[in-house]
């Protein structure tokens, strides 16, 4: 079963199947890992492989590697191949030109024969109601040529119908059909394709757990050196930077516990507007309070992922650090999981913050968000697999990230973490994020030089005293419980951006809960870190990954 975000893909197995195989619960968001399942349906043994699926609209150079390599892996786990590739479409779904691009791509992820073993299967078979699946496809271009592709092989799924027994029954004499119909009576993988897919698998788990590893000792010896620090925090100042439908304004009311920022749902948002946004698309300042400690957020304005950013979105960004008196101590730089990250993403977001100078990346951040789309797996295991842009980010922000799904119940914990994070950014640097004049000049005397030199020169050795005592309670061996979910779940529009989420707002009760709690733990724990924070620093190399391999073995 292949098909994009939403498409009831593991409903349908199930109805398929006879039984409930592949989980569909409130809890998961969405597939992710290509999963298999097995029953005896009408005399016959069936195994049915359940897929990942893409942002529905999403071109193939947009979907996440990750995605993209369970996706090209599922028909290698019935091998010879399997007799029968189900397309899932939603009958709900409109089949326009973004669509329509998006099956065509991902469907060329196989070769050109798979066309001839696929079959268009429809779900949400009750929204037709008394028109004909005839009917609907032929009022639809974009339908017609993808049944056209498939030479008019198609069927009809109503997964809330379970004492339809026929419907599937009919389902599988069209497969029969259709594979008596073919040369061979199945689609046949390639062997070396599937090797290789299995190796990159294995070696991006590998790079995963030595990421966490390593992440892990740097954290410990970073809490050991600043352990000691006292930062008296009474506000804490966040920009939210990102592209348009990034998640800034869900993630700026998922921080404040309020659905300050105005979140909109408009499939507008797709598309480039020919005109200037510049008189609507200004900084936006909300502001929450945690019993004493004042939190300021930033939403500046998103750009578009296709042109280089304009101008004016620079100038945004610059006047949001006055926005935050007397300087942010973080920006968020939000990168949504459900996408790729791009060359020109990177070239993006480093162009917007060169006006802030290099000193920037010092009170950066990244923010994953739409964290429900990797459900329980490791954000590591997207970084390790997106490839070098994403790393290259990340290594500019000295390894310092954060993952929200404001679809967890646990919105306090994963504030309190994300605060937690910053408060440990902000004793490591000492300070907030300002602009310094240009005429500002430090003049130093000759007999103060000395002094300087003298006190770093003890800084230093004090430091280098703190990190081997942290490295020597070090293991020598670690071992790292790694566990790979592969749950499912009818999939529903995850809306976590800026637009709509079809999971909705939180409830009054329990964001109120929510924010008490994190009052609470931001006040008695303002001055100390306790909360692993994260942050990790890797000395430089040629690219990210290429460092871990260098500075770490795995055991």
């Amino acid at each position: 079963m292949i098909g994009g975000s939403f498409a009831c893909k593991s409903s349908t197995g199930n109805t398929i199947l006879g039984k409930k195989m592949f989980n569909v619960n409130e809890n998961v968001d969405r597939t992710t890992n290509s999963e298999i399942s097995h029953s005896v349906v009408e005399g016959r043994r069936l195994t049915v492989v359940d897929s990942p699926g893409w942002f529905y609209i999403n071109t193939l150079q947009e979907t996440s590697e990750m995605d993209k390599l369970e996706i090209e892996n599922s028909v290698n786990l019935c091998p010879p191949g399997p007799h029968a590739v189900l397309l899932i479409i939603p009958l709900i779904i409109n089949i326009d030109e973004s669509y329509l691009r998006s099956v065509q791509e991902h469907m060329s992820l196989f070769r050109e024969e798979i066309w001839k073993h696929t079959l268009v299967l429809f779900t949400y078979g009750d929204w037709l109601g008394v028109k004909t699946v005839e009917e609907h496809i032929e009022s639809d271009e974009g339908l017609q040529w993808i049944v056209n592709k498939c030479e008019n092989r198609y069927h009809v799924l109503n997964n809330k119908d379970h004492s339809d027994k026929t419907q599937v029954k009919e389902l599988l004499e069209k497969i029969e059909e259709m594979w008596a119909g073919n040369e061979k009576s199945y689609y046949e993988v390639e062997l070396d394709r599937a090797a290789q897919l299995e190796t990159k698998r294995e070696t991006g788990d590998k790079m995963v757990k030595r990421l966490k590893k390593i992440n892990e000792r740097q954290t410990r010896v970073l809490k050991e050196l600043f352990e000691g620090e006292r930062h008296p925090i009474t506000d804490i100042g966040i920009v939210l930077v990102g592209q348009k439908c990034s998640g800034k304004s869900e993630a700026g009311n998922m921080i404040l516990f309020n659905e300050n920022f105005r979140i909109t749902f408009d499939r507008a948002w797709l598309k480039k507007n020919q005109q200037d946004q510049r008189e609507t698309s200004t900084c936006v300042k909300h502001e929450g309070n945690f019993d004493g400690v004042k939190v300021s957020v930033v939403e500046t304005p998103g750009w578009f992922s296709d042109p280089t950013p304009p101008d004016w979105i620079k100038d945004e960004v610059l006047h949001s650090v006055s926005m935050c008196s007397p300087g942010p101590h973080v920006f968020l730089l939000l990168v949504p999981i459900h996408r790729s990250f791009t060359e020109k993403d990177l070239k993006a977001l480093v162009e917007i913050l060169k006006p802030l100078t290099e000193r920037v990346w010092r009170h950066c951040m990244v923010l994953f968000t739409w964290g429900g789309w990797i459900n329980d797996l490791p954000v590591e295991n997207h970084i390790v697999r997106e490839g070098k842009e994403l790393q290259e980010l990340l290594e500019k922000c000295d390894n310092r990230y954060h993952v929200i799904n404001p679809k967890r119940s646990d919105c306090s914990v994963q504030v309190k973490e994300l605060f937690q994070k910053i408060i440990n950014m902000v004793k490591q640097n000492k300070e907030c994020f300002t602009i310094k004049g240009k005429d500002h000049k430090l003049q130093i005397f000759p007999f103060q030089a000395k002094q300087i030199e003298n006190e770093w020169s003890r800084r230093e050795q004090e430091l280098i005293k703190r990190m081997m005592k942290a490295l020597s309670m070090e293991p020598e061996e670690q071992t790292m419980l790694h566990v790979r979910t592969a749950e499912s779940k009818e999939e529903g529009p995850d809306m976590s951006g800026d637009l709509a989420s079809e999971y909705g707002s939180i409830s009054e009760n329990r964001r109120r809960r929510a924010h008490d709690h994190v009052a609470e733990w931001l006040t008695s724990r303002v001055r100390e870190s306790e909360i692993s924070s994260g942050i990790s620093s890797i000395s430089s190399s040629d690219t990210y990954m290429e460092n871990l391999e260098e500075n770490f073995e795995i055991d």
